[in-house]
């Protein structure tokens, strides 16, 4: 590929990216377009209803970005949470190093690649990319010291960063830890694996087993079941409720709920200290529905305190490591329900069942990869497909083919990885969304690393794959030759996924869709109910070009522009979407960021492994033997991270525990904590209700009510 069709495809891409955010700025400003684009605000503040139509509203502006730069981090924090801040600080990360890569990929080792063999030099459009890599320099170069320089220069500057990142999130972690309002997650531990025992229910093993081992910082507990009928009926109840739209009908409603999951049911029955609920035997009425109702092994218990409740989700509360097996409890809009009632003992089956069905689905994607670069090889492609010979000698189709068309067709083929490993994630048997979502972005992350990677550098065939894994000498080899050579596929990947794809999360093509098809044929008025932000799909996607540019920094530094407009847009992009369209419904407090340290760490080793190569194959033996203690200083590096900050990620520490605790007590608020546990963990919820909890985590500002969206009556 030449300049010339590089040009075309950042053209196309363009004038994409510039017609979307034209009609985004339009679309966003029409009252019916309100709940795709401002859901957020709308579960917050009620909308204000108005008729004006004026010229402004059909003119394109650039407020929205205006508003996505000025907003603080402080602001952003009270709306999205800790995970937000983490993403956008992925995002600002990745935007720092590459600045610096880019700007020693650029003047220094860009006119040495350029010049690195004495040859005719063609107008610069009509230049070959490849004179524009490492592959152009000559074998036994002196000008090899520049990469290795340039390859020290970035390593340590993303070491750099990657520990001052890393020492804010982690006090970032810990003052939001300290600040946090009492939840029921920190006084509550999952139990599962109860034991079965024919003369007793499990309510009553679970209370026996936790007054005799915790009898001092035991609270109560509240059994879990499957109520499979009853959530069916509530979920038609609740369609027609929200059908008839009246608050009568949702009064009635709410008071069903409450019936249901009241005392009367012992579902969620929760014992307390109360003489006729722990020390007595519960009511006839409740033993006669709980021996006639399916229990399940599971249970939520309650203690006195986060100290007592931390211990007893670490430690191992029996002998038999497979039974009264704990987990610290997700919050309760958190909790993933159905995947309570999974046998304990079928996890590690599902989990090897899920690992074999992401093997196959990895292999099997490598049919739309071979096809994929069969478009990047045009010597290939004509023999393969001779009628396409007269077609493909016009100059704009040669263009277009093998600048444009490879990486939208992979793009394509790449939007059904995300659902195919959220599938994955479920059938695990994760017992939170915000686990199954961090185990499908892990999954997504090493996927698209693999499949857009590493089998498009080894030409995405099934056989050359297998031929080149079969020879595990060869691997350095094959690398050092191919990763320069595949600089050009990767541009026109970071053009199509990159700067379309943030077009796309832009426009909300899907609800954008779905809202006019509600409107306009089903007639429904009510507004789309906002969902969270899709992390298992943005920060693999992230993560990826983050990979992909830490590669290419020294062997092919053009990329790095094209990386830098996409950082740049995402910034603006996710933070006007975080402030606008997406709800915080669960908070994990920043846990995503060990993921990405790792990906980094894992991106800047493999990227002097590469370099390493490539001097090899140029014979470079000085350049080799100053970049091999490069590799070994950026693993001790992460060896240090590890043992300084990871342990804040994985466990909470006891003594901010025990502080809270006794300000709790010091305030008197420890008792109304005990007393909202009792219907915390509540399956059942009105869907206002929960969107207004929800809500609550990211509390409205006075700037976001002045900017209320306006919608029209009706």
């Amino acid at each position: 590929m030449n300049i010339s069709a590089l040009l075309t495809s950042a053209g196309i891409n363009v004038a994409v990216c510039a017609v979307l955010l034209s009609l985004y700025s339009i679309l966003r400003k029409q009252p019916i377009n309100s709940s795709v684009y401002f859901g957020r605000r709308l579960a917050q503040v009620s909308p204000r209803r108005n008729y004006n139509v004026c010229f402004q509203r059909f003119v394109p502006s650039p407020s929205w970005i205006v508003k996505a730069w000025e907003t603080p981090e402080a602001e952003i924090l009270a709306v999205g949470g800790l995970d937000a801040v983490v993403f956008l600080r992925i995002i600002l990360f990745s935007f720092r190093i590459f600045s610096v890569a880019a700007f020693v990929g650029i003047f220094f080792v860009l006119p040495v690649n350029y010049h690195g063999k004495e040859m005719h030099h063609e107008h610069i459009p009509s230049e070959s990319l490849e004179v524009f890599t490492i592959g152009n320099i000559k074998q036994g170069s002196k000008w090899l010291w520049v990469h290795c320089l340039a390859l020290y220069i970035i390593s340590f500057t993303a070491c750099l960063l990657l520990y001052f990142e890393y020492n804010s999130i982690a006090n970032m972690r810990l003052s939001h830890i300290r600040t946090s309002p009492p939840n029921p997650s920190h006084f509550s531990v999952l139990v599962r694996a109860i034991p079965w025992s024919p003369e007793e229910l499990y309510s009553d093993s679970v209370k026996k087993f936790f007054k005799k081992y915790h009898g001092a910082s035991y609270l109560g507990h509240q059994m879990v079941y499957q109520c499979g009928t009853v959530q069916k009926f509530l979920t038609e109840t609740e369609r027609l409720c929200k059908m008839l739209s009246s608050d009568k009908v949702r009064h009635r409603f709410d008071i069903l709920q409450r019936t249901l999951c009241s005392s009367a049911s012992d579902s969620f029955r929760v014992l307390s200290e109360e003489p006729e609920s722990i020390n007595g035997n519960p009511p006839s009425r409740e033993r006669e529905i709980s021996s006639n109702a399916t229990e399940i092994p599971a249970a939520f218990v309650f203690f006195k305190t986060r100290y007592a409740a931390d211990i007893a989700a670490k430690v191992l509360l029996s002998a038999n490591p497979m039974l009264w097996v704990t987990n610290y409890a997700p919050e309760p809009h958190d909790v993933y329900w159905s995947n309570l009632s999974i046998p304990f003992g079928q996890l590690w089956l599902r989990k090897i069942t899920s690992l074999l069905a992401a093997v196959v689905f990895m292999f099997l994607f490598l049919i739309p990869v071979t096809f994929v670069q069969g478009l990047t090889q045009l010597d290939q492609l004509q023999y393969s497909l001779p009628f396409l010979k007269g077609i493909l000698k016009q100059k704009y189709m040669n263009q277009l083919v093998t600048g444009y068309l490879p990486s939208v067709v992979l793009l394509l083929f790449l939007y059904t990885v995300p659902p195919t490993m959220m599938l994955l994630a479920v059938i695990e048997g994760s017992i939170s969304r915000s686990g199954r979502k961090k185990s499908a972005c892990r999954k997504v992350l090493y996927f698209t690393i693999w499949n857009v990677f590493f089998v498009n550098i080894l030409s995405g065939s099934v056989l050359r794959l297998v031929d080149a894994l079969s020879s595990p000498k060869e691997i350095p080899t094959q690398l050092a030759r191919a990763v320069p050579a595949q600089a050009t596929f990767f541009m026109t990947y970071v053009l199509t996924s990159g700067w379309a794809s943030l077009s796309s999360e832009l426009m909300q093509p899907m609800g954008l869709i779905w809202n006019w098809f509600k409107r306009a044929i089903l007639r429904q008025k009510d507004d789309l109910v906002p969902y969270s932000f899709p992390y298992h799909t943005e920060i693999p996607k992230v993560l990826l070009f983050g990979f992909i540019g830490f590669i290419f920094s020294v062997l092919a530094p053009l990329i790095l522009l094209l990386l830098l407009v996409y950082f740049f847009l995402a910034y603006l992009v996710y933070r006007n979407q975080i402030l606008n369209v997406y709800i915080t419904k669960y908070e994990s407090g920043g846990l995503l960021w060990p993921t990405v340290h790792n990906t980094s760490i894992f991106s800047l080793v493999f990227m002097q492994v590469t370099a390493l190569c490539v001097f090899g194959l140029k014979n470079s033996k000085s350049s080799v033997t100053f970049t091999i203690p490069l590799v070994a200083c950026t693993i001790l590096f992460n060896e240090y991270c590890r043992q300084r900050f990871y342990p804040i990620f994985k466990n909470t520490s006891a003594q901010i525990l025990i502080e809270m605790d006794r300000e709790d007590e010091r305030n008197g608020r420890m008792e109304q904590i005990h007393r909202d546990l009792q219907m915390a963990y509540n399956r059942f919820t009105l869907p206002g209700q929960e969107l207004h909890s929800q809500a609550q985590l990211s509390h409205p500002t006075q700037s976001e009510e002045e900017e209320t969206p306006r919608i029209p009556e009706g």
